[in-house]
């Protein structure tokens, strides 16, 4: 007989994630927070919900973002709030209201939530880290920031990536090529997507980010950004792409990217992986965002940071044959009850704070039963209390070895015992 339907399901465009596949999860995070404490930075947390007006200033009403995918709600004093669409902006928010010292330089991992058709890779709920430095305008830092999403991704089995680059420029230059696409995109706008076409004078620039053929065509031949940088963006640009060649690390001029919100100034990057489909080949990306502060009410400070979809991670390593967890959570011991020897509680719970990481049975099973269980939870010895009849001492059994092997030993004798079998099965 079938089980029955249950009632609740996970939302549409979410997904639980439980053990094992949780393993490659704890390893991703653990490693990008090793790599951010090579770099300087310390964790942020802040709220998974901010007042509309964070995003609304911050990445940009005419955002895609922001017009079409963001979840907000009035709550029951009446405030408008939005669920956190990407991390960047409730970082800076909380920047602008502690001001620590600068440069300030945090990393966050956070679930980030847009309402948008779900896909392989992108879901309504996804899950973002990444790395912010709020208080310099030095190019080093742009260097440093690419250096560590280069180095984090590939120390995670990522080989197939492309880092693609671009300015935004900055102010008048940026301003004065925005006057030249305008007048561009007017004389051809028949000739772009059907979106683009009544929309592209809302922001001309999300017609470049726009991957339809008809607006590709049309954009191709017209005026790019990085022609129409001013000196001091230029300069910068110059110091960035030399200082990532200083590092080894090459990139792809991208006149076309943009990015998907209106707050990236100079410098803008994106790694692809040519191990996943085209549409969707981005595994993270980010940029500097030199007016966001002012946006969100703080004095002028410059920042630079990106972000990467936990998901889109694990999806892009799969897809290079990696499967491996990252990090070791395999179990040390499990205690098998003979039921002889008095409750075994206090001997799991004093090899648990000994530092071991220990399991055992419940609900009264047979000897043989949980022989069966120890055997299939992945631990490397099992705890024979109680097998003999009454009495202090205990036996531990290799369950990994080619040939079964035991050893007896007093129970005050047993941690130490546990320890030196545990490191020379590691060996």
């Amino acid at each position: 007989m079938n089980d029955p339907t249950p009632p609740f399901a996970a939302p549409v465009g979410t997904h639980d994630v439980l053990g094992p596949a949780s393993a490659q999860w704890e390893g991703l995070i653990s490693r990008f927070a090793d790599w951010t404490y090579r770099y300087g930075f310390s964790l942020v947390l802040t709220p998974i919900f901010e007042d509309e007006g964070v995003f609304s200033r911050g990445i940009g009403e005419g955002s895609d973002v922001f017009r079409k995918e963001m979840y907000v709600f009035e709550d029951r004093g009446k405030r408008r709030y939005a669920l956190r669409p990407e991390g960047t902006a409730s970082v800076v928010r909380a920047f602008v209201q502690h001001r620590p010292t600068t440069p300030w330089k945090a990393w966050y991992v956070t679930p980030a939530f847009r309402y948008e058709r779900p896909q392989k890779g992108r879901y309504r709920q996804h899950h973002q880290l990444g790395v912010e430095v709020i208080g310099t305008d030095d190019p080093a830092v742009d260097v440093e920031v690419i250096a560590l999403a280069d180095g984090f991704y590939r120390s995670i089995g990522l080989e197939r990536l492309r880092l693609l680059i671009n300015s935004m420029g900055h102010g008048a230059c940026r301003a004065a090529y925005l006057a030249a696409l305008s007048e561009y995109l007017e004389g051809h706008e028949l000739s772009l997507c059907d979106e683009h076409r009544t929309q592209w004078r809302r922001n001309a620039l999300r017609v470049l980010d726009c991957k339809r053929p008809e607006c590709v065509t049309v954009t191709d031949a017209g005026p790019f950004l990085v022609d129409w940088l001013c000196e001091p963006c230029r300069a910068h640009f110059d110091a960035v792409v030399g200082g990532l060649a200083e590092v080894g690390i090459s990139g792809t001029l991208s006149p076309r990217l943009v990015r998907g919100f209106d707050y990236y100034t100079r410098t803008t990057f994106e790694f692809v992986s040519d191990a996943l489909d085209g549409a969707q080949n981005a595994v993270g990306g980010g940029g500097r965002y030199d007016g966001l502060t002012e946006r969100l009410g703080g004095p002028p400070t410059s920042g630079v940071g990106f972000g990467s979809g936990v998901e889109r991670l694990l999806l892009a390593r799969t897809a290079e044959g990696r499967v491996d967890p990252l990090i070791e959570r395999t179990l040390d011991v499990f205690v098998v009850d003979g039921g002889e020897g008095g409750p075994i509680g206090p001997l799991v719970e004093r090899l648990r704070r000994a530092g071991l990481a220990v399991e055992r049975a419940y609900d009264g099973r047979s000897l043989k039963a949980q022989m069966k269980v120890a055997d299939r939870s992945g631990a490397r010895l099992a705890l024979l209390v109680g097998t003999e009849g009454p009495g202090s001492t205990v036996t531990i059994r290799d369950l990994r070895a080619s040939e079964s092997t035991q050893q007896r030993v007093p129970e005050h004798e047993l941690v130490e015992a546990l320890t030196d079998r545990l490191t020379k099965t590691r060996l």
